[in-house]
């Protein structure tokens, strides 16, 4: 069976959509090829990093990169994960559909701000997988 691709796009990806690609790959890699990107680049995010690290998913080696309009042509679903992203996100072709999964950026916020959007994104992919 052919696997579906899953999007997530955020303003910088810096962050969170970082944090969703490293739970996606460990949650949906058996039905879903997980990539992430960004509206424009920030570098990962160190704390996004550690806050991974922390619940033993290692994001380390991930790169902040632009969003690609081949994945998206390619991609089944893309998620957006904060209101800009949402607001610009390119035009869709449409065969691919598109989420907006909204959560608080936690750059430049307190250690346990990451700590809770990373948990909060993970219960947003295994509500996704149990659809």
């Amino acid at each position: 069976m052919t696997k579906k691709t899953i999007y997530f796009i955020c303003t910088g990806n810096s962050c969170r959509s970082q944090m969703a690609e490293g739970w996606a790959k460990q949650i949906l890699a058996k039905d879903w090829d997980v990539y992430s990107a960004g509206i424009e680049t920030h570098g990962v995010n160190p704390k996004a990093i550690e806050a991974m690290k922390e619940v033993g998913i290692d994001i380390s080696n991930h790169t902040s990169d632009l969003i690609d309009n081949n994945i998206i042509k390619n991609s089944n679903l893309v998620v957006t994960l904060c209101s800009d992203a949402d607001v610009n996100c390119p035009t869709l072709p449409t065969n691919v559909k598109k989420e907006h999964w909204g959560f608080d950026d936690p750059a430049g916020k307190p250690w346990s701000e990451f700590q809770r959007v990373r948990d909060e994104i993970k219960v947003a992919i295994e509500n996704f997988k149990s659809r």
